[in-house]
C-alpha cells in the first residue's frame, strides 16, 4: 500500500505560495491544523499536513476569495449543512465573472495602445485626463452599455474615429458659442439659440446613439459630478441650463425621452 502524502509547514508553504505565519496563523485560530503527528524518540515529531488538510485549505482560500473573513470561514465550515462542492461552484462562478471583466479591461487597454502609438509623446495631463474617464466611465456605464458604445466605434470605421478625435473641439466650439449668445443677451426662445441646442443633441447623439439609456448615464455623470474628463462641470451649468431651455423652447425631445 502506498502511503498518504504528507506535508511539513514550509513544504505547503512552498507548494501554495503562501507564506510560513499564514500557515501558523490558521493553526493558532482552529482554522487549519496539521492533521499528523510523526513519532520521535525524543518525543517531538513533525506535525504534517495531509491530503484531507490541503482540501480543507482550498476550501478556506476559495471563501476568503468570495469575500468571507477568517472567523466568517471557520463558522461556516463546522456548520451542518455546508457543502464543499457548492463553495467551488461559487469560487467558479467569481473567476468567470474577474476572467469577463480583465478581457474588457484588455480591450480597453488596446485602445489606450492604439492612442499611444499614434502620438509622439503624450503628456502627464493626457494620462489623468485618461484614468480620470475610465474611472467615471465604470462609474456610470453599465458593461452592456460600454460593449454597445464599442461595438458602435468599430462599425463606425475612420469616419467613427474621425468624429471621436474631433469631439473634444466640437464640444469647445459649441461652449463658446454658446456663451457668446448668453453674453450678447440672446433670449433661449431665439431661433439662434434653439440651432445651438440642435447642435447639442447632434453631438449628444453622435456619441450615446440615441440610445436612451446610455444618454441617462451621460445625464446622471454630468450631474453629480464636479468635473468631467478636464472640464469643470459647475462653471459648465449656466451654459447646460441656457441650452436646455432653448431646447424645450424649440420642442427638440433629447434620446431620454
Amino acid at each position: 500500500m502506498r502511503s498518504e502524502p504528507t506535508w511539513k509547514v514550509g513544504e505547503l508553504a512552498t507548494r501554495t505560495g503562501l507564506t510560513v505565519r499564514t500557515l501558523h496563523h490558521y493553526d493558532a485560530i482552529g482554522l487549519l491544523s496539521p492533521s499528523v503527528r510523526t513519532d520521535s524518540a525524543h518525543g517531538s515529531g513533525h506535525r504534517l499536513y495531509t491530503a484531507a488538510d490541503v482540501s480543507r485549505l482550498h476550501q478556506i482560500l476559495c471563501l476568503k476569495q468570495l469575500g468571507f473573513g477568517l472567523e466568517q470561514i471557520k463558522e461556516y465550515m463546522t456548520r451542518a449543512d455546508y457543502d464543499p462542492k457548492q463553495v467551488v461552484r461559487l469560487h467558479l462562478e467569481k473567476v468567470r465573472e474577474q476572467a469577463a471583466e480583465l478581457a474588457e479591461l484588455g480591450q480597453r487597454l488596446q485602445g489606450l495602445s492604439e492612442v499611444l502609438d499614434r502620438a509622439e509623446a503624450v503628456s502627464p495631463e493626457t494620462f489623468l485626463q485618461t484614468i480620470e474617464a475610465m474611472t467615471m466611465i465604470e462609474k456610470y456605464y453599465t458593461p452592456e452599455q460600454l460593449k454597445q458604445l464599442e461595438d458602435r466605434r468599430k462599425e463606425g470605421g475612420e469616419a467613427m474615429e474621425e468624429t471621436i478625435r474631433q469631439g473634444p473641439q466640437m464640444w469647445a466650439d459649441l461652449f463658446a458659442d454658446v456663451k457668446a449668445a448668453m453674453d450678447a443677451g440672446v433670449d433661449p426662445t431665439d431661433p439662434k439659440a434653439q440651432e445651438l441646442a440642435k447642435r447639442w443633441l447632434a453631438l449628444v447623439s453622435a456619441f450615446t446613439g440615441g440610445d436612451p439609456g446610455i444618454f441617462n448615464s451621460l445625464k446622471t455623470m454630468y450631474q453629480k459630478e464636479d468635473r468631467v474628463v478636464g472640464m469643470d462641470v459647475k462653471a459648465m451649468q449656466p451654459t447646460m441650463g441656457y441650452i436646455e431651455k432653448a431646447r424645450i423652447a424649440a420642442g427638440i425631445k433629447h434620446p431620454g425621452q
